[in-house]
């Protein structure tokens, strides 16, 4: 009886059963009929990970940045990435995913295909790119973005350095040995009196200072010789940043000829062909070279570390070369301790070398805030020796009405005294004691002690134009009361001004203006150190090869060489009376 209702049981099961396994069948057949293709990525990371499942996968999820879609790509496109939006019926499943980041999508080309070509619509020859796909010819994709952008950096850097240099380059005219170097391997010549040999080290800026009382910082100090400035501004220009190797790029030609240390050994006890033979060796030289030719030497320049007078040796004169008389050096621009007066518009006058070469601009800062605390017991100073011959000469006057007040303080030098004032340490000490500094000419209208005085926070005192105010245009302010006193000598001299008297009148915040003026200038008036590449300030040398670029710039346009003539025509009549 069991055995017999069982059999029976299955037979009803089956009756029942068997009218829905056909619509089954169907149901399970159009599901894998219809179904969507499985995404390749979506695929590969199946297998990699089953605890990834279903579908689910649609967007960007964490952690796995590179699947940039799960929307199957259409197959005739397979050589670029889709950055189309999903379809629509896969973005509601998207909704709950955060869309991919933009900037880890895998983009080769994220523009849009180009429209189809007449062509291409009624199956001219040209095939389609999933044709061209196809059979096997790559198409010529554009270079990677990451090489793009290199190139545009690059780009960029090298317009930034061309935009930087852009009518600045500098050309210098390589000239042989004898015209420079030689005369620093002969040291020993270049001076009668003095070790030069000394002098000419360190890049021509000479012994390092080490022991000074305390008085400067133990570095960036130097004792450096007032007639070295050829050699440190030849140096200088060694690191200049906008050199060129073209000299048809070139805004101005320098010409590293050691003007002033060929004559200086040559001034005593020489004959006039002596004293002028490299000269006239170096204008030979220069007018078979091509940059001389492309502008008749106009653009060229050369720094002689004298006062011009020393290259001007007038006919039946014994004292220097005729350097600057010269044809060929007429047309050329030169760089010189003190130019030669208003009339001689082939000089220009720059600073004197000073002690004080800083390589950074802390230093700069560091000795400015020295100045600037320093106490001044006298109200004015003056450093220097009286002249040999027939007394009543200004300096003279001017030492003796020092010497006669208890608010002057007197550094005598010359024969028969100490060397205090060869000392650089004792000389800036006496100097930063004072708030006015006297600066009456002495063999010529400039000193050097000028710019000590100047370096030391010390208000100069000129009695001459030509001693600062005609000389150094570049390198000091036009308003000359803002940064000096003028006393003019012939009052001096005949006993109708006292110096004194004079600055007494000033009052404090007169005297803390000018001397905040004076110590604001000290970056521009002295030689940053040959030796290191950049200094973060623009010192002298920077100065002058602005003001020589502008000034041939002038030149070539047919221009008058200085911009400003009628402020200097003042001072013509103190010239023409001496």
């Amino acid at each position: 009886m069991g055995s017999g209702r069982a059999p029976a049981a299955a037979l009803r099961a089956a009756r029942w059963l068997l009218p829905l396994a056909v619509p089954a069948c169907c149901v399970v057949w159009m599901l894998l009929a219809f179904a969507p293709p499985t995404p390749p990525a979506l695929a590969v990371r199946r297998r990699e990970g089953s605890q990834v499942s279903g579908w689910r996968i649609v967007g960007t999820m964490p952690g796995h940045e590179d699947i940039v879609h799960a929307s199957p790509r259409p197959p005739e496109r397979q050589e670029t990435i889709d950055t189309a939006p999903a379809p629509p019926e896969s973005r509601a499943a998207a909704d709950t995913s955060p869309p991919p980041p933009p900037e880890r999508e895998l983009i080769v080309d994220a523009s849009p295909p180009p429209p189809p070509k007449l062509d291409e619509i009624t199956g001219a020859s040209s095939p389609p790119p999933n044709h061209q796909a196809r059979i096997g010819i790559p198409p010529s994709p554009p270079p990677p973005q990451v090489a793009r952008q290199e190139r545009q950096s690059r780009a960029a850097t090298r317009a930034a350095v061309a935009d930087r240099c852009a009518g600045r380059y500098i050309y210098v005219q390589e000239l042989p040995n004898r015209f420079n170097t030689d005369l620093l391997r002969g040291c020993r010549s270049l001076s009668e009196w003095t070790d030069m040999c000394k002098h000419v080290a360190n890049a021509g800026m000479g012994p390092r200072l080490t022991r000074t009382g305390g008085v400067l910082p133990p570095t960036g100090w130097y004792d450096t010789n007032q007639f070295t400035l050829e050699v440190v501004f030849h140096n200088r220009m060694r690191q200049y940043v906008c050199l060129t190797a073209d000299a048809s790029r070139a805004a101005a030609v320098y010409v590293p000829y050691y003007a002033g240390l060929d004559v200086g050994r040559h001034l005593w006890g020489f004959s006039n062909d002596v004293r002028d033979a490299l000269a006239e060796d170096l204008v030979e030289w220069l007018r078979s070279t091509p940059a001389w030719a492309a502008h008749g030497g106009r653009d060229h320049f050369l720094v002689g570390g004298r006062i011009a007078w020393d290259f001007r040796r007038q006919d039946g004169g014994e004292w220097g070369s005729r350097l600057l008389l010269l044809p060929e050096a007429r047309n050329m621009t030169a760089l010189v301790l003190e130019s030669g007066g208003p009339w001689h518009v082939g000089d220009v006058g720059v600073p004197y070398p000073t002690y004080f070469h800083p390589s950074r601009a802390a230093e700069v800062a560091s000795w400015q805030r020295t100045v600037r605390r320093a106490r001044r017991p006298w109200l004015f100073a003056f450093a220097g020796a009286r002249r040999a011959g027939e007394g009543g000469t200004l300096r003279d006057t001017v030492i003796d009405q020092c010497a006669r007040s208890r608010r002057c303080g007197l550094l005598q030098c010359g024969r028969g005294r100490r060397n205090d004032c060869y000392a650089p340490g004792n000389v800036m000490r006496h100097l930063k004691s004072a708030t006015f500094c006297l600066q009456p000419p002495g063999d010529s209208y400039t000193r050097r002690s000028a710019f000590d005085a100047m370096l030391a926070g010390c208000v100069p005192v000129f009695f001459h134009p030509g001693s600062a105010y005609t000389q150094y245009r570049w390198h000091l302010p036009g308003d000359h009361a803002r940064y000096s006193v003028f006393v003019p000598g012939d009052s001096v001299r005949n006993g109708t001004v006292r110096v004194e008297d004079v600055l007494r009148r000033f009052g404090r915040a007169e005297v803390t203006a000018m001397r905040e003026r004076v110590v604001r200038m000290i970056p521009g008036i002295v030689y940053r150190d040959p030796r290191t590449p950049a200094g973060g300030f623009r010192d002298a040398f920077d100065i002058a090869v602005d003001g020589m670029i502008d000034r041939v710039g002038r030149i070539k346009r047919g221009l008058p060489p200085w911009e400003h003539e009628d402020d200097q025509r003042r001072w013509n009549g103190y010239f023409s009376s001496q």
